[in-house]
Order: structure tokens, then C-alpha cells, then sequence
């Protein structure tokens, strides 16, 4: 007989040890158990955020076999897959929208498993407590946001509604260098792009890579007032607290890169990223001093030649922006997955989503064709 299983909500991370937590990930940087705990204890997440932690587990025979990061959320701030439009017609409708439960990591719109359990039926179990979850504590639906297309599939089979948006990422296809790269594409954008680099090179200091032990406190004072300044101007005040890059220092600078610009060896531009096991993620930039093309340089052409360097085989470098086409950058789709209890809104949202599927799939294939790189034939 199949031992059962008990499902069980945490408040917090710290409920779970960090050993059992990360036994079940696959080294993707945002759902380690030390970047959940650093969200959690520098109040980015928690208590007047809207981000109230509710993890999952999943236990068998007194071992924790399964987890999956979940939020109960009274807001759709920061998390990247838009559904302010839904929460509208709910309430329309008549219904309450808010609180729902978010599984998902906070803030970071990077694709990984969210559903962390090595077996089919442990996953399946996670889903089906979110929708238990949801129930009981009177939340509208369940919505996994950035999970894997594998994980997509699955909750489907469970009754959810599969989502696909779409993203732009570097694919590394064996390059040894930023030239072999260049190669693969046409001509003329091989020819802007080098003109570019040139141009963001030539800004009047030096760009650093800063990794592990050579990262001080002091850069990270830099980088959050660039941060205060691009968190200011795209959501009317940031989302992370400073004691959140403080905890990352102590617990995570290994798994950073933190790219600044120079000049009179004072910062004055960074790019923060996450290294995974086999990608490079983009997250933050900001500046003091504006100069021509610098951000494309930090952000997208330096992370080019770290992932090259380290073998890594993509770059994600976050939501949005059609600019990174013309650098390399070729849509993706993304994934994620939907369920709400009123069935009537679910039959409306499953032909919305049905028409929004077909409608992606046709601008992915859109955008593919206005790639940089060289035409076949």
C-alpha cells in the first residue's frame, strides 16, 4: 500500500530547514531556501507587503517529500504575468478577488520548477493542496506563475488553466567566444553591434565583474541607490528593502554577479544577476550618470560573454523589452498555470486563455523571424 500524504502550510521558510528545502530544488538561485529567507527576514515579503508567505509541503511516512513556495496575495504587484484585467471583470461579477494564492518567487519573473518533489504524484499532490488551500481560507483561485513547461503540462491534467506568455533569452549554441556569436549573425547587425559595444566601452571608465569574496559592502551602497532610482521610476517605490542585498551578501554572493561601470573608480551604472546551474539571470540595473548604450552593454552584452565564458547555456534577462531582439535575444515562451473556484469565471477565463495561446504562438513565431542571426537558405 502507498504510504499517504499530509500536506502542511508554513508561514514561514525558516519552518523548513534549509537542507530539506534545497534537497528538493534543482539549484535554480530564486527558490533556494537562503532567497526565500532572505526575502522573508529583510521584510520584502511578509507582514504590509501583500506577499504573506503560506509555503506548501508535501510529507510521507514523517518526511518531507515535496514543497512549493506559496503567497497568499491582497494585490497583483510584482509578479509578471498580468491577470489586473481578470481581478477587474471578478469584481465586476460581483466576487472578491483578493486574497488569492500565488505560487510562485516574488518580484522575479524567471522561469524554474515551482512544484519541487521529484515524483509526478508528489506534484500533483502540491497542486491540489493549493486548490485545498485556496478553498479554506477563502481565496478566489491558485495561479503557479514562471513554472516549468513539464509542470504546465501537469496541471493541466489537474485542472488548471495553462498560460503562455512570452520572454526573450540568449541561447548559447556552443559559442567560444562573443565573436563566434557575432558570426551567426547578419552583417549589418553584426556591424551595430560591435559599433554599439565600442560606443558603451568608450564612457570614460571600466567595467568590473564582482563575484563571491571580491564583493564589498560598499557596492552594494552603489547599486542600491541605482536600484532606489530604476525601482522609483517603474513601480512608484522599489519592492526590495536594503536589508534584503545586506542578507544576499552574507548568504548568497556566490551565486551572484554583480556587473558595475567605473569611472574615477567610483560606480556610477551596475547589472545585478543570479547564476544558475546552467543560466545567467538578469535582474536589476540602475545608474547615476547617463551614457549611450551602457545598459545594453551591462546588461545584456557582458552577460553574453559571462555565460560564454562559463559555459552557461542561456541568459534570462527579465520581463519585457522587444530592444533585446536586435542583440541576440529570441522569444521563449513561458509558462504558468490557473485555477479560480467560481466555475463560471473558470469556463469564461479557459476560452480567454484558449485565444490568447493561439494569438502568443503566432507573435513568438513573429518575432522569430525578425532575429538577428543569419537566414538559412
Amino acid at each position: 500500500m502507498t504510504a499517504a500524504l499530509t500536506l502542511t502550510t508554513h508561514s514561514a521558510i525558516a519552518e523548513i530547514a534549509p537542507a530539506t528545502w534545497d534537497g528538493l530544488g534543482d539549484g535554480n538561485p530564486f527558490t533556494t531556501h537562503r532567497f526565500l529567507h532572505a526575502l522573508e527576514a529583510s521584510g520584502s515579503v511578509g507582514p504590509g507587503t501583500g506577499w504573506q508567505p503560506l509555503h506548501l509541503t508535501v510529507e510521507r511516512d514523517g518526511r518531507i517529500v515535496g514543497a512549493a513556495p506559496l503567497y497568499a496575495k491582497s494585490h497583483s504587484q510584482g509578479e509578471y504575468i498580468f491577470d489586473h484585467a481578470w481581478a477587474e471583470a471578478y469584481m465586476r461579477a460581483g466576487g472578491r478577488y483578493y486574497p488569492k494564492l500565488q505560487g510562485a518567487v516574488p518580484f522575479t519573473p524567471a522561469s524554474g520548477a515551482r512544484l519541487l518533489a521529484a515524483e509526478p504524484a508528489v506534484r500533483q499532490a502540491l497542486l491540489a493542496g493549493m486548490t485545498q488551500v485556496a478553498q479554506r481560507g477563502g481565496a478566489s483561485g491558485a495561479h503557479v506563475t514562471f513554472c516549468t513547461e513539464d509542470e504546465a503540462r501537469l496541471g493541466e491534467e489537474a485542472g488548471f488553466l495553462p498560460r503562455v506568455t512570452q520572454q526573450f533569452h540568449w541561447l548559447n549554441r556552443g559559442y567560444a567566444h562573443f565573436d563566434d556569436f557575432l558570426a551567426a549573425l547578419s552583417s549589418r547587425k553584426r556591424k551595430a553591434i560591435r559599433k554599439e559595444r565600442a560606443r558603451a566601452q568608450g564612457f570614460g571608465g571600466t567595467i568590473r565583474h564582482l563575484r563571491g569574496d571580491d564583493l564589498r559592502p560598499r557596492h552594494w551602497d552603489a547599486f542600491w541607490a541605482f536600484y532606489q532610482d530604476t525601482g522609483g521610476r517603474k513601480w512608484g517605490r522599489p519592492y526590495l528593502t536594503r536589508a534584503f542585498f545586506d542578507r544576499i551578501h552574507q548568504t548568497m554572493r556566490d551565486d551572484i554577479l554583480l556587473v558595475l561601470a567605473l569611472r574615477d573608480d567610483q560606480p556610477i551604472a551596475g547589472a545585478l544577476n543570479f547564476i544558475g546551474p546552467d543560466a545567467l539571470y538578469g535582474r536589476y540595473w540602475g545608474c547615476v550618470e547617463d551614457h549611450a548604450f551602457l545598459h545594453f552593454e551591462l546588461c545584456y552584452h557582458q552577460a553574453i560573454d559571462h555565460a560564454i565564458a562559463h559555459g552557461l547555456a542561456r541568459v534570462e534577462a527579465g520581463a519585457q523589452g522587444e530592444h533585446k531582439l536586435a542583440r541576440g535575444y529570441e522569444p521563449v515562451p513561458i509558462h504558468s498555470l490557473h485555477w479560480v473556484s467560481d466555475e463560471g469565471f473558470l469556463r469564461a477565463l479557459a476560452d480567454y486563455l484558449d485565444q490568447e495561446r493561439r494569438a502568443m504562438g503566432q507573435e513568438i513565431d513573429a518575432l522569430a523571424h525578425w532575429t538577428p542571426f543569419r537566414k538559412q537558405g
